[in-house]
């Protein structure tokens, strides 16, 4: 296609999404919505509402206002006057995610914009389709599975702490963690995940692969904004005129995330095509691959061969997986460990007593699933983490609107605007909603009034009755984390072995402490770090010694 072709086709997509948009705010404003009674903090702009407050990188403070000010449910603003119900009670959030899941499926934008990046996968399909990629996926992610992994893990781990050791020597250094995490994650999930090796871990400068992709959250975030035009450009396949118009796009992040999706594509290819080649020899030639055809990879297109037609996933749906997993898997769990590594150095208490757990445990030499998984300060010390620091802080559900109109029961009556209490929400079909999983992990009516706080130890005894009476719909640990109902993080116990695995080898054999250069987490999508200034690089900073302990080896 000429490029004359193609400015022709953007002019038209734009035309077409600007004649939408103009419907859609002339019907706000001759038409009363139905949540003008739900109460909610007052717009800031005509053009965006609360959309830059939502999405801005530093929008801590504005969803903190959110859990503090409003009784699980906040009808926001989006553009020009448009309707969001943020949404971070229990009970509605199970109607959303789980009993009604497929009225308030996620967002168009959300689903195009993952598939003109990431191509065909788990974050880019609705309905059927996701049922059907999630029907073969899920085995491979099964804690019996995972049983068989975990030495792949520890060799990983011992790596990069044979690599840390060699940085340390004898005092201590000041390490970038967050690219030691993304380089590790990202082995991680090339050996157990795709029998692939990414990085050898043998020297201080990352693979170039490595660092393009920790470039990804601060792009997703810097075209926050940009994304939403994407459902108004053609549907069309991967890497075909969609991704050019993209490529066109004149803003910073939209081209940065362009890039990482050229490289994650080129390289998932590569790895598809070495797989389906040994495949074509036997299990023999599979077994000489790097995860020795225990990678969920390998037996993903195992099972493939051997599924029915209709089940069969095709070759650019199985190429999507695999660059899904390696971005999920590494940006999500790396930022998890540097955040849990930062608050161990705030609190070197802790520390401590989980270095000791650990070594007395035998956890950094190696234990099986069962036992890492029930060691109970490095159990609490991950899940308090994964309560208090989301890694995807909010998720929405109906960017393009809910499929139809539906009433959204909630566990507590709410008082409206007017002074009247309402015990349900009629949600007109359209209506943008948003599940607020932070606020919903750090709900004060649910955790109570130290719900803010870093506690390990709120989890070494039992939780209050409000948060087992509550339900939430989550797949962990009463947590809204990892999601729930047919969208939950299918790779979540992969990501928790990672965690617990990779803090094993680290504290058995190092001490951790903040670094004096200011640190900023940034809300782009999924949370991650930057040194000196808000919106930079993924870049954390800490200081790094050996551990002098009686006990370490």
């Amino acid at each position: 296609m000429t490029t004359n072709a193609l400015f022709s086709l953007a002019q038209a997509a734009i035309f077409c999404g600007t004649t939408l948009i103009l419907w859609k705010v002339l019907r706000q404003w001759f038409v009363k919505s139905s949540l003008e009674n739900i109460p909610g903090p007052p717009s800031t702009s005509f053009v965006y509402g609360n959309l830059k407050q939502l999405l801005d990188l530093n929008s801590w403070k504005f969803h903190e206002h959110l859990v503090e000010s409003y009784p699980g449910i906040a009808k926001l603003r989006g553009p020009f006057g448009s309707d969001i119900l943020y949404v971070f009670e229990p009970r509605a959030l199970h109607h959303i995610l789980v009993k009604d899941q497929y009225i308030y499926e996620e967002g168009r934008f959300f689903i195009k914009s993952n598939y003109l990046v990431l191509g065909k996968n788990l974050l880019s399909t609705l309905g059927e389709h996701h049922r059907k990629q999630r029907k073969m996926l899920n085995p491979v992610f099964s804690p019996k599975h995972m049983r068989h992994m975990i030495p792949m893990f520890y060799e990983v781990a011992q790596r990069l702490g044979r690599a840390i050791e060699g940085q340390v020597q004898t005092s201590t250094a000041e390490l970038d963690i967050s690219a030691w995490m993304g380089r590790t994650a990202l082995e991680i999930v090339g050996k157990a995940g795709l029998g692939y090796s990414f990085d050898p871990l043998v020297s201080e400068k990352p693979d170039e692969y490595a660092s393009a992709l920790k470039g990804f959250n601060s792009a997703n975030g810097k075209a926050a904004i940009a994304r939403r035009i994407l459902p108004y450009l053609p549907i069309v396949r991967f890497a075909g005129i969609g991704h050019k118009i993209l490529e066109m796009v004149p803003h910073e992040g939209v081209r940065a995330l362009v890039k990482v999706s050229d490289i994650l594509w080129k390289r998932s290819t590569d790895i598809y095509t070495q797989k389906k080649e040994a495949l074509k020899h036997g299990d023999a030639a599979v077994a000489q691959q790097i995860g020795e055809g225990k990678d969920i990879m390998s037996i993903l297109l195992k099972a493939n061969v051997e599924a029915s037609g209709e089940d069969r996933l095709d070759e650019e749906e199985l190429i999507g997986q695999m660059s899904s997993l390696i971005l999920a898997a590494m940006d999500t769990t790396s930022n998890a460990l540097g955040i849990i590594l930062t608050r161990l150095a705030e609190h070197p208490d802790i520390q401590q007593k989980l270095r000791e757990e650990i070594i007395e445990a035998g956890a950094d030499k190696g234990l099986d699933f069962d036992a890492l998984m029930n060691l109970p300060l490095l159990e609490a010390v991950c899940r308090e983490t994964l309560r208090v620091y989301v890694r995807l802080y909010t998720l929405v559900i109906c960017g393009a609107g809910t499929r139809k109109d539906v009433v959204l029961p909630l566990a507590e009556p709410i008082r409206g605007v007017d002074g009247s209490m309402i015990h349900d929400i009629f949600v007109p079909k359209e209506t943008t909603v948003v599940a607020g999983l932070l606020n919903c992990n750090r709900w004060k009516a649910l955790w109570g009034d130290d719900a803010f706080e870093w506690k390990p130890e709120r989890w070494l005894s039992p939780l209050p009755a409000a948060v087992a009476e509550a339900k939430v719909p989550g797949v962990y640990s009463n947590l809204m984390t990892f999601l729930g109902g047919g969208r939950a993080c299918i790779g979540f116990k992969f990501s928790q072995l990672e965690m617990k695995v990779v803090l094993s080898v680290l504290l058995s054999k190092f001490t951790f402490e903040k670094s004096d250069t200011p640190i900023f987490w940034n809300a782009a999508g999924v949370r991650y770090p930057s040194a000196g200034k808000q919106g930079g690089p993924a870049s954390l900073p800490m200081k790094v010694s050996l551990y002098k302990g009686d006990a370490c080896t």
